[in-house]
Protein backbone atom coordinates (compact mmCIF):
# COMPACT_ATOMS: atom_id res chain seq x y z
CA UNK A 1 0.00 0.00 0.00
CA UNK A 2 1.44 3.50 -0.82
CA UNK A 3 1.96 5.60 2.08
CA UNK A 4 0.29 9.37 2.08
CA UNK A 5 3.77 10.09 2.88
CA UNK A 6 5.23 9.20 -0.29
CA UNK A 7 2.05 10.28 -2.17
CA UNK A 8 2.46 14.22 -0.91
CA UNK A 9 6.32 14.14 -1.75
CA UNK A 10 5.42 12.91 -5.27
CA UNK A 11 2.79 15.47 -5.49
CA UNK A 12 5.06 17.68 -4.44
CA UNK A 13 7.19 17.22 -7.07
CA UNK A 14 8.01 19.55 -10.33
CA UNK A 15 7.11 18.26 -13.62
CA UNK A 16 10.31 17.46 -15.17
CA UNK A 17 10.63 15.03 -11.69
CA UNK A 18 7.51 13.64 -11.65
CA UNK A 19 7.54 12.75 -15.50
CA UNK A 20 10.99 10.92 -14.67
CA UNK A 21 9.35 8.44 -11.80
CA UNK A 22 6.86 8.15 -14.52
CA UNK A 23 9.53 6.67 -16.91
CA UNK A 24 11.23 4.82 -14.15
CA UNK A 25 7.92 2.93 -12.98
CA UNK A 26 6.35 2.16 -16.39
CA UNK A 27 10.05 1.34 -17.55
CA UNK A 28 10.12 -1.52 -14.24
CA UNK A 29 6.81 -2.61 -14.99
CA UNK A 30 7.67 -3.56 -18.66
CA UNK A 31 10.64 -5.71 -17.32
CA UNK A 32 8.38 -7.64 -14.85
CA UNK A 33 5.52 -8.07 -17.74
CA UNK A 34 8.51 -9.70 -19.86
CA UNK A 35 9.47 -11.98 -17.72
CA UNK A 36 5.89 -13.25 -17.33
CA UNK A 37 6.33 -14.60 -20.57
CA UNK A 38 8.60 -17.70 -21.14
CA UNK A 39 10.50 -18.54 -24.65
CA UNK A 40 9.30 -21.61 -26.89
CA UNK A 41 6.39 -21.98 -24.36
CA UNK A 42 2.47 -21.72 -26.40
CA UNK A 43 0.18 -19.06 -24.67
CA UNK A 44 -3.72 -19.55 -25.83
CA UNK A 45 -5.37 -16.35 -27.72
CA UNK A 46 -8.80 -15.55 -27.83
CA UNK A 47 -10.65 -14.83 -31.32
CA UNK A 48 -13.51 -13.69 -32.23
CA UNK A 49 -13.63 -15.67 -34.53
CA UNK A 50 -16.94 -18.79 -33.72
CA UNK A 51 -18.10 -16.67 -31.09
CA UNK A 52 -21.71 -17.06 -32.04
CA UNK A 53 -22.82 -16.32 -28.54
CA UNK A 54 -21.53 -13.40 -28.25
CA UNK A 55 -22.84 -12.43 -31.44
CA UNK A 56 -26.10 -13.19 -30.77
CA UNK A 57 -25.04 -11.06 -27.10
CA UNK A 58 -23.99 -7.70 -29.03
CA UNK A 59 -27.07 -7.99 -31.46
CA UNK A 60 -29.65 -7.84 -28.66
CA UNK A 61 -28.24 -5.12 -26.69
CA UNK A 62 -27.85 -3.48 -30.36
CA UNK A 63 -31.88 -4.18 -30.83
CA UNK A 64 -32.57 -3.20 -27.53
CA UNK A 65 -30.53 0.39 -27.35
CA UNK A 66 -32.49 1.18 -30.81
CA UNK A 67 -35.47 0.47 -29.50
CA UNK A 68 -35.02 2.54 -26.15
CA UNK A 69 -33.60 5.44 -28.32
CA UNK A 70 -36.45 5.25 -31.30
CA UNK A 71 -39.03 5.19 -28.20
CA UNK A 72 -37.33 8.32 -26.50
CA UNK A 73 -37.90 10.08 -29.89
Amino acid sequence: MVSAELLSTLQKLNRADKLYIVQVLVSELAQQEAELLKPGQSYPVWSPYDAFEAANTMLEVLQATKTQNHDQQ
